[in-house]
């Protein structure tokens, strides 16, 4: 069974190359962030003609569609692929860091890197080099501020708290995301998660991030979870009582 929530690619479309083009989608589990995430990921992945994949779907009716349909570099992340490592645990946030550079020097190998560059550095060694502009989704963006939430005194000084695996992290995404080169190297970003965007001590971490919740969703209401007139329709062509289904749901 298929519901169309292809009406997500506009709203996203409308948003990219502008002060709103970063967006976080945050839900309990199984209410399907991974399919849109990884929906978004096929429309605008350049690697790929995606086009039949949307035929006659609700977002090729759009304007926009024609537009950035597989227009993008991709950069596509599920953080719980590295949690899921034991092995990788006190180095996550570098290994999730050297995989996508790996992938990268793969698909950009003319574009000269600077030795030890982390990966804002070798982004924007692509875009200078060639105007290559990225977007980047982020499944279970989440999962190491669960994963890995404690934090450590320094021994000696009680009032000093030592840099964690969390601290790590939260600093990749603020270099991401909140340098000047971000808004060149990044077209848009979208990430996924349970948490809400990550309050660090008193200031939010991705502040520049606009959320989508399920308690405020915002104009994407209708694009993420069924809406009351799709489950009235799935009930009446499988036979089942609404009313049941809302008892149960």
């Amino acid at each position: 069974e298929y519901v169309d929530k292809s009406s997500l690619i506009p709203l996203i479309n409308a948003m990219l190359n502008s002060e709103n083009r970063y967006s976080c989608v945050t839900r309990c589990r199984r209410f399907g962030k991974s399919m849109a995430a990884k929906m978004l990921c096929a429309y605008y992945d350049k690697s790929c003609s995606s086009r039949e994949l949307f035929r006659g779907l609700k977002a090729e009716h759009d304007p926009s569609f024609e537009t950035y349909l597989n227009q993008y570099s991709v950069l596509y992340l599920d953080v719980t692929s590295f949690t899921a490592r034991p092995e990788l645990r006190k180095n996550i946030v570098w290994a999730m860091q050297d995989k996508i550079i790996c992938e990268l020097k793969e698909a950009f190998p003319d574009v000269k890197y600077r030795e030890n560059s982390d990966l804002m550095d070798v982004l924007s060694a692509i875009y200078h080099a060639t105007g290559e502009r990225f977007f980047f989704i982020i499944d279970e963006w989440d999962a190491i501020c669960r994963e890995f939430p404690e934090r450590q005194k320094m021994k000696g000084d009680p009032d000093t708290v030592a840099p964690t695996i969390l601290d790590e992290y939260v600093m990749l995404l603020r270099r991401l995301f909140k340098t000047q080169a971000s808004n060149k190297v990044f077209a848009g970003a979208y990430l996924t998660g349970i948490l809400p965007i990550k309050r660090y001590n008193t200031e939010s971490a991705l502040n520049n991030f606009r959320e989508y919740s399920m308690i405020y969703p915002g104009t994407l209401a209708t694009s993420l979870g069924f809406t009351h007139e799709e489950v009235e329709k799935l009930c009446e062509k499988h036979g089942m009582d609404i009313q049941d289904m809302e008892r149960w749901y």
